[in-house]
Formats: structure tokens, C-alpha cells, sequence
């Protein structure tokens, strides 16, 4: 038993309560197209650990452990509902600030992840799913008096 929380314990010293934000996949693994552990209601709680570029590990109440996006997220414990006006009008004269913030970030895509990229056609098709024939495409610029116009490309 002792081992099993030596195991978990670097996960446990940095997580930090959150909910979420909207429904989302529990993924095996920071992508996309990984598999899905469970799916996750809206607010649940779960406790955040490391991040992954726009990932996030997180472990739920229940014990299932994966990631979810990063902006899926809403650190602090319980879902907090927005301040009323009043409040913010208030905290905009005390602070200077109405209490209301977002930061987020992503790295980019380095010499070892291009690396091992690798093709996914599922995607590709899902893509090329969104397509639309050129004769839609004029249909749709017809109707919204749409003019052709040639643009040069930057040099």
C-alpha cells in the first residue's frame, strides 16, 4: 500500500482543485485523437495536475485519471458563478480590477514533436468532410452578392 502512494504522491503534491467548464472526454493520453477513459459532466470536480501543451492531467472524484483540454478547465475548486454588477462595480473601485481573469498559453510545436508526427487519415477525412464543391461555393456567393476579386500572394 505504501507503495502505491509513493506512485501517486508526485501527482497529488501539484494537483489543484478545478470543475469544468462544459462536458468534456477524459483522454488516455494529451491528444485529440487518444482514446476516451470516460466521459465528464459539466462542473465536475477534478483535481488538476501537469500540463501537456494545451492538456491537462486530471483526476476525478471517482479515481479515473487522463487529460482534458486546458480551457476545459476552471481552477479554484467549485464552479464560481459570475459576479452580480453591484459586486463588480464594487470590486472595479476597490481594485481597480473587476475580479474577472484569463490567461492561458501554449507552446509551440518543437524539432521533436514534428519529429514524431505521424499521419492520421481518420482526421483527414474528418476534414475533408467539411469541403464544399465549388459550385456550392459560387451558389453561396451569388446569393450573398458576393464579387470574385484576384488577391496577389505577400512575397
Amino acid at each position: 500500500m505504501r507503495f502505491i502512494v509513493l506512485l501517486l504522491f508526485p501527482f497529488l503534491a501539484h494537483a489543484e482543485p478545478a470543475s469544468l467548464v462544459r462536458a468534456s472526454d477524459l483522454k488516455a493520453q494529451p491528444a485529440s485523437d487518444a482514446a476516451t477513459v470516460v466521459e465528464l459532466a459539466a462542473d465536475a470536480a477534478v483535481d488538476a495536475g501537469e500540463r501537456s501543451g494545451g492538456w491537462v492531467r486530471v483526476r476525478t472524484a471517482a479515481g479515473a485519471e487522463g487529460w482534458v483540454k486546458m480551457l476545459a478547465l476552471r481552477y479554484g475548486g467549485a464552479a464560481k458563478r459570475g459576479d452580480t454588477g453591484v459586486t463588480q462595480a464594487i470590486n472595479v473601485a476597490r481594485t481597480g480590477a473587476s475580479g474577472t481573469q484569463v490567461t492561458t498559453g501554449v507552446r509551440g510545436l518543437d524539432e521533436t514533436d514534428i519529429k514524431a508526427a505521424r499521419a492520421n487519415p481518420a482526421e483527414l477525412r474528418k476534414l475533408e468532410g467539411y469541403a464544399e464543391s465549388k459550385d456550392a461555393s459560387s451558389r453561396f456567393a451569388e446569393n450573398g452578392k458576393l464579387k470574385a476579386q484576384r488577391v496577389e500572394y505577400p512575397r
